[in-house]
């Protein structure tokens, strides 16, 4: 009933939206607002027609990027379809090659382009691929059900499509997939075995300095899970009938952790339009159009990652098992590791990242590294400044090193 009783509230709201949106001054105003009111009215009338959540996956708009000394245009393509996710490849016309390079996003509760900063930074010396996960109420329950290892499945056939020589970039909580899944095909002695692997905060061993994340997974056994959190898709949908940890649940779950942030921002928002500084109103909008746009996960997905990545750590404990084989990281021989982690991170801590470091044991030391950056939270690891002139570089001249 959890997903019935938001769409009703949805679709309730859905004409006040629409009729503070079309009474906006310079829109249709039907309403006459005193002069020396109009901004304000306006203003007001621009937050009550923003009160939506999205579930549609925003444009990248990554139209062109620096090369060298020039600008270069991009253009997306859709490099392999998958029921589950796409692998979408920004394609650049240049002459001389650049390191491949799959940024794996995180399947929790957002969709990809929340790494559009770590992409188009990215692209400016590699040429870049990225999962791009769609939202699970768009997928059909003819297409089955897509699990942990079904995650690990698909980053292993997008590491395939792009081919030899390739490196990988995991951002959050896929790191735990993208390790297992340089592990079997390290153990598999597959030719498409990535050079690099970039673990950036990811939740390698959630048993190192937990945070609040950490107890909140680790509070509730995992039927209480499936109990509160775990609802079925309206019929009116493609996925109707598919159960799934909806996208909605887990924004509440992000803002509830840093709502006075949240609440400080709208409000500068309303201030800004109300004075007519749109260049500072338009930062805030666009930050909330992404972080408001919203994906759900499937059922399956959401509670084995509760139950086999968190509550057990089977990964980090040597327990994880991929399609009935032992996953064993010591495997991994000739894939250089880079851990990133962020000084100032709650969500994840100091210590969960860098665990990979142990688990890949037969690495030598010359293919290991980490990196701590100390004066960043859980996004500044891979967008803003600190990403730019900092982070990233360490990540660019690993991957030069390799080639």
């Amino acid at each position: 009933m959890l997903y019935q009783m938001y769409q009703l509230q949805d679709d309730l709201i859905a004409p006040m939206r629409a009729l503070a949106r079309h009474t906006r001054i310079g829109g249709w105003p039907i309403i006459p607002i005193p002069q020396g009111e109009m901004s304000i009215f306006d203003a007001s009338m621009e937050m009550l027609s923003r009160f939506r959540l999205s579930h549609r996956r925003p444009p990248f708009g990554i139209h062109s990027v620096t090369v060298g000394n020039r600008r270069v245009p991009v253009r997306e393509e859709v490099a392999l379809s998958l029921p589950f996710g796409n692998l979408l490849h920004f394609a650049k016309d240049i002459d001389t090659p650049q390191p491949k390079i799959l940024v794996v996003a995180p399947l929790s509760g957002h969709f990809a382009t929340l790494l559009r900063g770590t992409v188009e930074t990215l692209l400016q010396d590699h040429d870049v691929y990225i999962t791009d996960w769609t939202n699970a109420r768009d997928v059909p329950l003819s297409a089955g059900e897509f699990g942990v290892e079904d995650y690990v499945a698909y980053l292993i056939r997008f590491l395939e499509e792009i081919g030899p020589k390739g490196n990988i970039l995991a951002v959050c909580q896929p790191c735990v997939q993208a390790l297992i899944a340089v592990s079997v095909m390290s153990q598999q002695n597959h030719p498409a075995t990535p050079r690099t692997m970039t673990l950036m905060a990811g939740p390698i061993d959630t048993r190192e300095s937990p945070t609040l994340v950490n107890e909140l997974a680790f509070d509730q056994p995992l039927e209480w899970f499936e109990r509160n959190l775990i609802s079925t898709v309206p019929w009116r949908y493609r996925g109707g009938g598919r159960r799934v940890y909806p996208g909605f649940v887990q924004l509440v779950a992000f803002m509830t952790m840093n709502m006075p942030r949240h609440k400080d921002q709208h409000r500068k928002l309303y201030k800004y339009l109300i004075n007519g500084e749109m260049a500072k109103a338009r930062k805030i909008m666009d930050f909330y159009d992404e972080y408001f746009a919203v994906l759900d996960l499937t059922a399956e997905f959401y509670l084995e990652t509760v139950d086999r990545i968190f509550q057990r750590a089977e990964l980090a404990k040597g327990e994880f098992t991929y399609r009935g084989e032992l996953v064993d990281p010591g495997a991994i021989r000739n894939t250089f590791l880079l851990t990133v982690e962020g000084g100032r991170d709650d969500i994840c801590s100091l210590g969960q990242t860098t665990a990979a470091h142990d688990l890949c044991r037969s690495l030598r030391p010359h293919l290991k590294r980490h990196h701590l950056q100390a004066n960043v939270g859980h996004y500044g690891v891979f967008n803003g400044k600190r990403w730019e002139k900092e982070i990233y570089p360490v990540v660019r001249n690993m991957i030069l090193a390799m080639e």
